[in-house]
């Protein structure tokens, strides 16, 4: 890592700017600006985002806004309405109010007097998320974004629902984080004397996101909205699309690459859900900064670097590894494609019955696929953070409660890239059933790494749009569109197909026990290979990460040792729990002397291989104080299920000094529809 401390360009810091919305409502920003921009304009960066840039990612915000400032352009950090130091009240993700703010916000900075008028926007994650849909609103000044970790399809790839089944672990566990974090009050240092009517606003106007998303379970028009796979036409800017292999939000590079109309790069690499200059695992990292600001230059400066004559698409294709919860360093090749979908990828297909062997087919070659509820204890975070417990262990242990198909040792490398597909033939016992599948790379050992999955919830088999329940014991047929991956499977190791009806506390489970009998002869999977020829090519290289110094952010004391990731099982009751600390800092002492305390934990449980026993608990703790200011947030969200309802609780209270401030209580029941 090179840490710059000089610069083309002198920088300058505004602490705390507002800009004012149509409505009235400020939204706080800091402004990272080079000192000579009055005299001599540049083009503007926006970053947007929920997470206080005040705190939670000021350490972040301190190695890229300066950076990009230090290199000639305003560089602004914002906090969304309700959020951080900003006014208002925020209502939901994505909410349509987000976005005309953002344009506001993008209006507001291209008519400043140090601005060309050309503004920029990235993120990563939520803020990768409103970069492509405020883009489709179509900003006049809007002429460029880079998006991180984010998606086109709020349904099909985020933390809500999978493969149209109800996505227990984030489903529940997000919605409890952002309900901790839409409690955090303003900071009065820099707000003044309103931040405490500012934050019991706030409060009163809570509603638990959990409610809001589990009220729709098919994707309807809430989740079209935001969507912005709905009309890839309504984006006109430049788009750099980022993703990494070992994060969930990485389908959307090669969909926008294959669908936009506006110029488009693509680039897969290794990472979790970090960008890719952040040392944080699997490696390697890039010069990040410096792709982008090349991206920048091309197109708010009009600088002829010839970034558009690239590749298309650079993809870093992984190696096989052996399993691991953690890989600092991920062994693999750089490859570049012109575009995708790419000539240099062709369909390779697997007959289950044909091309593959299981133990468990009966007499007419039928499997019956009927796994235990705690199937899915080994499936690793469903998004990786770079810790190091994060990344699905050896899955050896999951293949055992699963049905599974393994082909014969390969005869040479198998190069996959893109979407794997499965497609069944099946027959279920019950009206509703999830159907979950692996694709494992075997080793000559017998180790498992799981290379990609996805999942399917049979009444969504004609589309996620609608409920089509199955008749028992009527053939129907289903496809899995398994997540993307870049993967090169070595000669003499054998591919997995491992199949299962339950796979918590990702799925979460049907109200009833369901089996799922499948025709292998009529199933195959298909996965598309990359040609030797693509690794033959020069390669793409990357600069070393470079970024600006520092936050001098003072860590601890350190909390009571616990693991991040526990897995425990209680014979006496049958009964599974996982346990997660999603470690997302801990405590931490800022250089204005916040002291800033955050204890997360969440719980999943399932008892007695019965699906309404499934239980989803996650608890916050978030302490913030400076001199003789002192508040502390305590929150505790549940989620539980019948066979018709799912039961939702949530509490927030928190405390101002030594007193409560606030407190409230949410209990809701919601109808299963279809999950």
């Amino acid at each position: 890592m090179k840490v710059a401390t000089e610069f083309p360009r002198t920088v300058t810091v505004w602490e705390h700017v507002w800009i004012p919305m149509s409505d009235g409502t400020r939204l706080a920003a800091t402004i990272w600006l080079p000192e000579d921009a009055a005299e001599h304009r540049v083009p503007v960066l926006l970053e947007y985002l929920p997470y206080r840039r005040g705190d939670w990612t000021a350490p972040r915000d301190a190695q890229r806004h300066p950076w990009y400032a230090g290199h000639g352009y305003a560089s602004v950090r914002v906090d969304m309405r309700g959020s951080g130091d900003s006014e208002g009240v925020m209502l939901d993700e994505y909410h349509p109010q987000e976005q005309q703010d953002g344009v506001e916000v993008i209006a507001w900075l291209a008519g400043q007097p140090w601005s060309t008028g050309k503004v920029g926007m990235f993120g990563i994650s939520w803020g990768g998320f409103n970069a492509l849909q405020i883009a489709a609103e179509r900003p006049k000044a809007l002429k460029a974004i880079v998006t991180v970790c984010s998606t086109d399809d709020r349904y099909a790839d985020d933390v809500h629902y999978y493969g149209g089944a109800l996505l227990g672990i984030d489903m529940a566990a997000w919605a409890a984080t952002m309900l901790a974090f839409q409690s955090r009050p303003p900071a009065p240092w820099r707000v003044g004397e309103s931040w405490e009517a500012m934050w019991k606003e706030r409060l009163e106007a809570l509603q638990p996101f959990s409610e809001i998303w589990m009220a729709h379970q098919e994707r309807d028009d809430y989740w079209r909205h935001g969507s912005v796979c709905e009309d890839y036409s309504t984006i006109q800017a430049a788009v750099l699309a980022v993703g990494g292999w070992a994060d969930p939000y990485r389908n959307a590079v090669l969909r926008l690459l294959e669908n936009l109309e506006a110029p488009c790069q693509g680039l897969l690499g290794p990472w979790s859900h970090q960008y890719p200059d952040i040392a944080r695992t699997p490696g390697p990292n890039i010069g990040f900064l410096q792709e982008t600001l090349r991206w920048w230059d091309f197109w708010l400066k009009g600088e002829d670097n010839g970034v558009m004559n690239e590749q298309a698409l650079r993809v870093y294709q992984q190696d096989s590894v052996r399993p691991a919860t953690h890989y600092p360093v991920r062994p693999g090749t750089w490859v570049g494609l012109e575009g995708w979908p790419s000539a240099d990828v062709s369909p390779v297909s697997f007959n289950l019955a044909r091309d593959a062997r299981t133990l468990a087919a009966d007499g007419n070659g039928h499997v019956v696929i009927d796994t235990p509820q705690h199937t899915g204890m080994d499936a690793g975070r469903w998004f990786p953070f770079g810790n190091r417990s994060d990344l699905p262990p050896d899955q050896r242990a999951e293949d055992g409660r699963s049905v599974v198909f393994d082909t014969a040792p390969l005869d040479r490398d198998l190069s996959i890239l893109g979407f794997p597909r499965l497609r069944l033939r099946v027959a279920a016992d019950s009206k509703r059933a999830n159907i979950m599948a692996r694709l494992c790379d075997v080793a000559p050992d017998g180790s498992s790494t799981l290379i990609t999955r996805g999942a399917i919830n049979l009444a969504r088999r004609h589309g996620m749009d609608r409920a089509d329940e199955l008749v028992p014991g009527e053939w129907v047929d289903a496809e899995i569109e398994l997540t993307s991956i870049g993967w090169t499977v070595p000669a003499g190791h054998r591919l997995r197909v491992a199949l299962s009806t339950t796979y918590w506390p990702w799925l979460w489970p049907h109200g009833e026990h369901v089996a799922v009998t499948m025709d292998p002869a009529a199933s195959e999977l298909v996965v598309s290979q990359l040609a030797p020829a693509a690794f033959t090519r020069p390669r793409p290289a990357f600069d070393e990460p470079a970024q600006a110094a520092p936050l001098e952010v003072v860590p601890g004391p350190a909390q009571d040792p616990r693991p991040e990731r526990e897995v425990r099982y209680e014979p006496d009751s049958d009964t599974w729990v996982l346990t997660v600390d999603p470690n997302y800092g801990g405590h931490r002492t800022f250089p204005d002397g916040l002291v800033y305390r955050e204890s997360a934990l969440e719980r999943y449980t399932i008892a007695g291989n019965d699906p309404l026993s499934a239980t989803a608990e996650s608890q916050w703790t978030i302490g913030l104080e400076r001199d003789d200011w002192k508040v502390r947030i305590v929150t505790r969200s549940v989620i539980t299920s019948t066979a018709t309802h799912f039961q939702l609780s949530n509490t927030v209270t928190t405390f101002l000094g030594d007193g409560v401030f606030f407190e409230k209580t949410c209990e809701r029941e919601i109808n299963r529809s279809s999950v």
